[in-house]
């Protein structure tokens, strides 16, 4: 006997690609897709929802909030967000309808932690103003240290502000440039990981393959800071009254000045834990060195951003949220290894009810409180 098609509809507020898109449909759902690379006004996503579809995929971009959230209160059996972060979710709408809502987090993990160490290598190096050089045939006599010169990223010491997936991956890529580490976590320690780290460095030493034995420790937000040569930033976007450790603006005029004159910040994380007008002072004044950023306050980076400063664009490098634009990460359908992958799985478990039927249990969920 035939299976019954599930007839499910979904409406996709970004194409998020045919190869995923089909899972569902090789299910029997009805999937529309917004066909246009910009993303939809919220009056069409409300229509959607209002419309009576099963699941919603969203990203970033789009502003999921009580109005939306209360146009599918009586259908709307699923948000998929096709990200990690979900700030643009209203958790408490969500809840108070019971509409469960999704994430992909994992998958993005090691891509986004490569991402991280490129970028560093990337704005300590100088290597857009050095191809810039090339490009517009300025490239003129060979000299020791003029027109710039870059700072090696091998033997310095490097801070990592939060050791979740990403800061932790970020530290054993990182290894390799036979670096000193500084952890600061305003959450959980993870001194298990700092310990198989610190062991893998010294049987480096030991083996000859790096000429000083390096360290990785815990230390205070302040003393990460003040001691490091890089920072990298790894930790969730919390506002106040979200969370015991908010990291909103954790960046700011008095921590950007913990910082050495020498130092470099890397923040692939959430553009708000930098307080953008602190950044563009420090980096004016000489407070640091030099920033590499792939998130901002707001996103697109709006044209009279004062990031954009042409005074500052040697030693500031600016990319367009692309930490973990990978074509497996992004795009495979393989939820252990793609973005859209697992936002698919999320729809498919919510409404299909894999997991005996509880968003509680389902390991993409985010709003689990609400089904406890």
């Amino acid at each position: 006997m035939a299976t019954k098609p599930n007839r499910f509809r979904v409406f996709a507020t970004c194409d998020i690609g045919k190869e995923a898109c089909d899972v569902l449909r090789e299910r029997g759902y009805e999937v529309e897709v917004h066909p246009e690379p910009a993303p939809p006004a919220k009056s069409l996503i409300v229509e959607k929802v209002g419309s009576g579809i099963d699941a919603l995929i969203t990203t970033l971009r789009d502003s999921i909030d009580a109005e939306v959230l209360a146009a599918g209160r009586h259908t709307l059996k699923v948000v998929a967000q096709y990200a990690v972060g979900f700030d643009n979710i209203n958790r408490a709408a969500a809840n108070r309808y019971r509409i469960p809502f999704t994430h992909t987090a994992d998958v993005l993990t090691e891509a986004t932690a490569e991402f991280a160490l490129f970028i560093l290598g990337n704005v300590a190096r100088k290597l857009c103003p050095s191809e810039r050089l090339v490009r517009d045939n300025r490239w003129g006599i060979w000299h020791p240290y003029l027109p710039f010169l870059g700072d090696e990223v091998t033997g310095k010491t490097i801070a990592v502000i939060g050791t979740g997936r990403i800061g932790q991956a970020f530290i054993k890529k990182a290894m390799g440039f036979d670096v000193d580490f500084l952890c600061y976590d305003g959450g959980i320690e993870d001194h298990e990981f700092a310990r198989k780290i610190q062991e893998s460095m010294d049987v480096r030493f030991k083996n000859g393959f790096t000429a000083e034995r390096r360290t990785i420790r815990y230390v205070s937000f302040e003393a990460a800071l003040k001691g490091a040569d890089f920072v990298s930033v790894h930790v969730p976007l919390v506002r106040d009254g979200e969370g015991k450790n908010p990291t909103y603006h954790l960046f700011n005029e008095k921590t950007l000045r913990w910082m050495k004159p020498t130092a470099f910040l890397v923040n692939t994380a959430r553009g708000a834990v930098v307080d953008e007008k602190a950044l563009v002072e420090a980096l004016r004044e000489g407070v640091i060195a030099g920033a590499a950023l792939d998130v901002y306050e707001q996103e697109p980076l709006p044209p009279d951003s004062p990031l954009r400063d042409p005074k500052l664009e040697n030693r500031v490098r600016l990319f367009s949220h692309f930490a973990s634009a990978g074509r497996v990460t992004r795009l495979s359908a393989n939820p252990d290894k793609g973005m859209a992958g697992r936002c698919v799985q999320g729809v498919i478990d919510v409404l299909e009810a894999n997991y005996g039927g509880n968003p509680a249990n389902m390991p993409y969920v985010v709003n689990k409180e609400a089904f406890r």
